[in-house]
């Protein structure tokens, strides 16, 4: 995570500050049902068993799937980087990490059958088109945040190299996904055009972008974070890649908390242990430092029993109601969490928390989901869960936000299935770049 200076952009989690809110709308879940009898007595109706594990997660992949169908352009493909959580959103900023979920949501809707398979490869070849013939790039890097419509460069921000990064990751899903030329065409295009080494900017870590008004940023993906994917996909390129020796260069600190210890960026919401697991399949593999899946349930364990320690200041959070990651909040958007506390944490809860950390503790994050949606009617809306809200305040959000929605969706389905997963690593590249720095 960069921190901002009065002469850089800010990070690509606090640009997301910037864009804004509406009204609060009216839940859309009705819990219970009440009819009247032939005789004209009131009685209860039970109404439909209770949902399945499998079937609360696939309830979520279908709401999350409409954001990614609804809230994009239908010619360009580039999905809005947030919207109303009710849906009818009019705002125009589109980010390319959340067009990389969407494109992996699209997959994983073909997969399913959420909606006709011509309409999705419709959608992939434009937005693959677009991509490679119309989307302003730097060296094959693209910038941050763009208009859905024209592609061009919004709010000033940065080329950026790790939502690239989480674009590619969507791109070569596709690549691999659909029995499709044209797609396997203009996926292969946008991956070797992409100058990797351009990005080092002589060093030997990635910067964390550039901008055409001062250049490259200073703020560098030097320590432990969402940053492998970005790493793996740089050194496994076919066309221009950086060596793998930059596997050994980013620092690994690690942080004990009530005797769990793991590798962790000290100081970074939660987020940095799901968003390479979206993609990339760490489970039963380590290199020369760790079995980062391992790692990643560690830090969720870690994260849980954090939330539970704040119960005395925050009485909603419960070993059945917890999770905090950079997110909207009633102050507007924060990078939050913990351990050690990060940000006013402030009694708020964040669905993504716990839905982007499924396959890591899948029994406490679905616990922390269905307790969210049944205690807390207003939380669900057409696109699953709110960003964010408050139960001691009363506060909820009235957005969703495209990253947050797609590794809740991602997750759910790598749990489900491992389709992302498995989908993903069939690309050649990824297991070549696993192998050369040391997996087994």
């Amino acid at each position: 995570m960069s921190c901002p200076t009065p002469t850089t952009p800010l990070s690509r989690r606090e640009w997301l500050a910037r864009l804004g809110k509406t009204m609060l709308v009216s839940p859309v879940l009705n819990m219970a049902m009440i009819s009247m009898s032939c005789g004209g007595s009131k009685t209860s109706n039970p109404g439909p068993p209770p949902l399945s594990d499998d079937q609360f997660l696939d309830e979520i992949e279908r709401a999350i799937f409409l954001y990614f169908w609804e809230q994009a352009s239908t010619t360009t493909g580039q999905v809005k980087d947030r919207a109303f959580a009710a849906g009818n959103d009019s705002r125009t900023v589109s980010s390319i990490s959340a067009t990389g979920f969407g494109l992996t949501a699209l997959c994983i809707a073909d997969q399913r059958g959420y909606m006709a398979s011509a309409n999705v490869v419709a959608r992939v070849q434009a937005t693959l088109s677009f991509l490679l013939n119309q989307l302003p790039n730097q060296n094959g890097f693209f910038y941050h945040f763009v208009d859905m419509n024209t592609g061009q460069r919004a709010n000033n921000s940065e080329v950026s190299s790790i939502d690239t990064a989480i674009l590619l990751c969507g791109v070569l899903t596709c690549r691999q996904h659909f029995q499709d030329q044209q797609i396997v065409d203009l996926a292969t295009q946008l991956y070797q055009r992409i100058n990797w080494p351009w990005m080092l900017n002589g060093g030997n870590t990635f910067s964390m972008g550039w901008t055409p008004e001062s250049g490259f940023l200073t703020a560098r993906w030097d320590t432990y974070s969402e940053l492998m994917m970005l790493y793996l996909l740089a050194i496994g390129a076919t066309v221009k890649p950086i060596p793998a020796s930059a596997w050994q260069v980013f620092a690994r600190p690690s942080l004990t908390y009530h005797g769990l210890t793991y590798i962790t960026n000290t100081g970074a919401p939660l987020f940095i242990h799901q968003y390479s697991h979206a993609w990339f399949d760490f489970r039963n593999k380590q290199d020369a430092y760790a079995n980062y899946f391992n790692n990643s349930i560690t830090a969720t364990q870690a994260h849980k029993l954090f939330c539970s320690s704040l119960a005395g200041q925050f009485s909603d959070y419960s070993t059945n109601l917890w999770g905090i990651t950079a997110s909207d909040s009633v102050n507007g958007y924060v990078a939050w969490g913990g351990p050690p506390p990060m940000g006013p944490i402030d009694g708020s809860i964040v669905p993504c928390a716990a839905g982007g950390s499924i396959p890591f503790l899948s029994s406490d994050c679905i616990v922390a989901l269905r307790n969210i949606q049944s205690k807390f009617p207003k939380t669900w809306q057409r696109y699953s869960f709110v960003d964010a809200f408050n139960p001691l305040a009363g506060w909820y959000d009235t957005d969703v936000i495209g990253i947050d929605l797609g590794i809740m969706m991602l997750m759910a389905e790598n749990q489900r299935t491992g389709f992302v997963w498995n989908t993903f690593m069939k690309n050649p590249e990824a297991g070549a770049a696993m192998t050369a720095v040391g997996f087994h």
